[in-house]
């Protein structure tokens, strides 16, 4: 689809330049000037040594592919947020040393270990927000029309903070993982790609459940798609992508285990660590967590071919490809750009979307995005079981968010114990004083 008759081009930052995601944004961007046309690609980041290694990659991958379009990387805020029209954030706070300690500082407590899940998701959460504030702030002050498209994890304990420090920004909260996953029910169902499904879905981030999904005939593909699930969980031909880690085999594979206890339904993967905590645990080590995999895997992969790219002064024959959430992040910017009102995922404010849950949850449901933004559609009400999931959980991020704001280690071990994934709340206070020592540097003290 090209908009001819509209001869706008877009200025993009991305903030967290120097994360491993960055060049498949860029790829994804690049591969879809027709719909989305740029005038101006910038990275910010305040690591400038590690953007640097993937912007001499990417400025070679834009001038070969889009020499029209100028490209900067640069540590400075002012000229970072200045004339941009969407500012997509991808921070890691405390980088994958952090990311480490709140997978290995639980799984020594014999809990769950998981960047955005149990004790090390609410870890991260309280170093994430006060980064995502900043850069809103950053956008607010230099472009003020601006958009930022928030995909910086843990997005529900972010998303919570967002809504309650700047309720009037003009922030979405984003995250891939769904689509990833109806990527997969496109190929069990034999369609191409999650923009040939219809789809209700409905809960909290990294915490929901499909409960209908259809093709764009009306033709409902439920009992297709839980038949496969039943027995295979996402993993489609039992053959495994290669490039990806073995971990998520196993994740894709589990979710036949979460399935079972809502045939209903069809689950987000993540639930496997509130369903399952104690096989998960059985299953990890606690010496080489998800974090070393990534560092062995991913990241190395990622700074070798941008340093092969920079050495060969070419990124025409590049490994390089675009990925789940950067095709997401380019749709929604389109949709804004262009008020298309397509239909895609966003966590927002609840006001009604789930009938029978906290209006001002923070929850993931499709919205219709246009100029305006996100508009949440209606999901019903929840069943029981989602009903009792969603409100422990959403009162856990907002404990966290709570003791955050208050500076209160009270509220920080009620997050912590009320997580279901901690086991009591003995041990959650045990991990949470692990966790101030580990976090000195980015939480504020606690009283």
């Amino acid at each position: 689809m090209t908009h001819a008759a509209d001869d706008r081009k877009f200025s993009v930052l991305i903030a967290g330049g120097g994360s491993t995601y960055t060049p498949g944004i860029v790829l994804t961007l690049l591969n879809g000037l027709d719909k989305f046309p740029l005038r101006k690609l910038k990275f910010y980041d305040n690591d400038g040594e590690r953007q640097k290694k993937i912007a001499d990659a990417a400025r070679i991958l834009v001038k070969e592919r889009a020499p029209e379009i100028e490209f900067e990387a640069t540590t400075n805020p002012a000229e970072a947020f200045t004339d941009v029209d969407f500012v997509m954030a991808q921070i890691r706070v405390g980088k994958y040393a952090m990311r480490s300690l709140d997978e290995k500082i639980p799984l020594k407590h014999g809990v769950v270990g998981q960047e955005t899940t149990g004790p090390g998701g609410i870890a991260y959460g309280l170093r994430s927000i006060p980064g995502v504030i900043e850069l809103v702030d950053y956008m607010e002050k230099y472009s003020p029309n601006a958009w930022m498209l928030n995909y910086s994890n843990p997005a529900a304990i972010v998303a919570e903070a967002t809504r309650r420090l700047r309720p009037n920004s003009k922030i979405i909260n984003i995250c891939d993982m769904p689509i990833g996953i109806m990527d997969r029910m496109a190929q069990i169902v034999g369609l191409k790609d999650r923009n040939d499904l219809v789809f209700r879905y409905y809960g909290l981030n990294h915490f929901g459940w499909w409960t209908d999904v259809r093709d764009k005939t009306g033709k409902d593909l439920m009992p297709q798609l839980k038949k496969h699930v039943a027995k295979h969980g996402y993993l489609v031909d039992d053959d495994y992508e290669e490039g990806i880690e073995p971990s998520w085999e196993e994740t894709f594979k589990m979710a036949a285990d979460v399935y079972a206890l809502d045939p209903t339904t069809l689950p987000n993967t993540y639930l496997k660590y509130y369903m399952y905590p104690t096989q998960v645990v059985k299953h990890s080590d606690p010496n080489y967590t998800r974090t070393d995999e990534v560092e062995d895997h991913r990241q190395k992969l990622v700074f070798g071919e941008c340093a092969r790219i920079v050495e060969n002064g070419t990124a025409k024959d590049t490994g390089f490809k675009p990925d789940d959430h950067s095709t997401y992040i380019v749709d929604l910017c389109t949709a804004i750009a262009y008020d298309t009102k397509q239909r895609m995922l966003a966590i927002i404010p609840n006001e009604g979307a789930i009938s029978n849950i906290d209006p001002t949850a923070m929850v993931e449901v499709p919205c219709l995005f246009g100029a305006n933004g996100a508009e949440r559609l209606a999901m019903g009400k929840a069943a029981t079981y989602q009903t009792g999931m969603i409100t422990e959980q959403n009162s856990v991020e907002k404990l966290a968010v709570d003791a955050l704001l208050e500076h209160s280690y009270t509220k920080l071990w009620q997050a912590f114990s009320l997580c279901k994934i901690v086991p009591d709340a003995g041990i959650a206070k045990d991990i949470l004083d692990d966790m101030i020592v580990a976090n000195k540097d980015y939480w504020p003290e606690l009283n």
